[in-house]
């Protein structure tokens, strides 16, 4: 399956600005209220962090573009219910998430303003949170103070594990730097392990609704 991935490491090898946009794109639409909780944006930049190592790919503007797109992102929805206020979360499209949007309130009500850095780091309340922030009306300094912090760690923890992978794979495994295998290794490690948590934490989810929902027939 690893020689699948060949002609789209070849690709991004000859057109890095378009990788680029991807994972500025990837960063900003997986923000976007509702249509973030299911843009693959993580399973994007893990794949892409593996190009880094070789040279496709450089680790600051990788960084950059992803940390541009998310706090961008984050700020358009921020602002949208800084200015709506809570009628926004009632109306549509929100009224047809509305656990998703008591998950968002029911965090901000748990952790109050690090709530923003907590939810950056949790799919897909992520989406929903920066909107949530601001139709509750958080101060705006108060919002980038803690999100621009959580998004700079939240592209190191997606960025830096597979720069590492990759250098450990050339390095112990006895993979020649300049072949793909490595690459397409840690790209298919992330495209499975992403499907892996999904799945688990789609059972976790139902689990618990059948629970809440045995409780109240009880």
């Amino acid at each position: 399956m690893a020689h699948l991935l060949d002609p789209l490491i070849a690709f991004v090898s000859a057109h890095a600005g378009l990788a680029y946009l991807t994972l500025f794109l990837a960063a900003l639409l997986e923000a976007i209220p509702i249509v973030g909780s299911v843009i693959p944006g993580t399973t994007i930049i893990l794949a892409l962090s593996a190009l880094i190592p070789g040279g496709e790919l450089t680790l600051q503007w990788v960084l950059a573009t992803a940390v541009l797109g998310a706090v961008l992102g984050d700020g358009g929805a921020f602002w949208v219910g800084h200015r709506r206020q809570r009628e926004i979360l009632a109306n549509w499209p929100f009224s047809n998430y509305p656990r998703l949007v008591a998950q968002s309130e029911a965090f901000f009500h748990r952790f109050g303003t690090l709530a923003i850095f907590f939810a950056r780091f949790v799919a897909p309340i992520r989406a929903v949170v920066p909107i949530t922030a601001g139709a509750l009306d958080i101060p705006p300094l108060r919002f980038y103070a803690v999100n621009i912090p959580a998004i700079a760690l939240w592209a190191c923890a997606h960025v830096l594990p597979g720069v590492f992978a990759v250098q450990l794979l050339h390095r112990y495994g006895g993979i020649p730097h300049h072949s793909h295998i490595a690459k397409s290794t840690w790209i298919i490690a992330a495209v499975a392990g992403t499907i892996v948590v999904w799945l688990v934490l789609r059972l976790v989810r139902k689990r618990r609704e059948s629970e809440l929902a045995a409780g109240v027939t009880d």
